[in-house]
């Protein structure tokens, strides 16, 4: 029995390929939750800013982790990316741009349509114009969230994301820790069923 105010904290990267596999059983916890329970996303950072394009290995590599993910958790990936794409190992600008449609109010929105760029439609959010495009797509205000993309204060917040991430001890995607004052507890992830992990939250919780 656990006392405080209950965090849950989805620590995830948008261009992570198990954070996708992972979105069926999270869009299920979520709606699912006590109301006790305050969610919180926070980006995690997998790949920092590249310019240079993947190399061919690594994107073998990658796209093999896609197909892995995709038996395991019947997610769908559209693997004409890999041939209509230039490929970085980049993911912060992804990561920038859930922060930037956050001042927006569109942090979730953001987050499903860099997965569905991603991983659905062939396109690639490791650049800056794909995700303007998107904010585009959503009806944000595209000139605020481009100058906010690129700005010291994302920049900023993005750290923070960052340092929050350590501090949760979190070293892999997707990840769930739920805090409720000084105690800190993860959450097993499961890619296949909500309810092992609606339970082990609702074990933690005070009454």
């Amino acid at each position: 029995m656990k006392s405080g105010a209950a965090i849950l904290y989805h620590v995830h990267d948008p261009m992570c390929s198990w954070c996708w596999g992972f979105r069926r059983s999270w869009d299920t916890l979520r709606d699912a939750l006590p109301a006790a329970v305050s969610v919180v996303n926070v980006v995690g950072g997998l790949a920092k800013d590249s310019e240079h394009p993947m190399p061919l290995e690594q994107q073998k590599t990658i796209a093999g982790y896609w197909l892995s993910v995709s038996e395991q958790t019947g997610a769908e990936f559209n693997f004409d990316f890999w041939e209509k794409c230039s490929p970085r190992r980049s993911t912060y600008p992804a990561c920038r741009a859930v922060l930037a449609a956050r001042k927006q109010d569109a942090e979730q929105a953001m987050i499903d349509a860099i997965q569905h760029a991603y991983y659905l439609r062939a396109m690639n959010p490791s650049d800056n114009p794909i995700l303007i495009e998107l904010a585009g797509e959503l009806g944000l205000d595209v000139q605020r969230f481009s100058v906010d993309l690129v700005s010291m204060e994302i920049e900023e917040e993005l750290e923070e994301n960052f340092t929050l991430r350590r501090n949760l001890s979190v070293r892999g995607f997707p990840s769930l820790v739920l805090v409720q004052g000084e105690d800190l507890d993860p959450v097993d992830i499961d890619y296949k069923s909500h309810l092992t992990m609606l339970e082990a939250i609702c074990g933690l919780l005070i009454e």
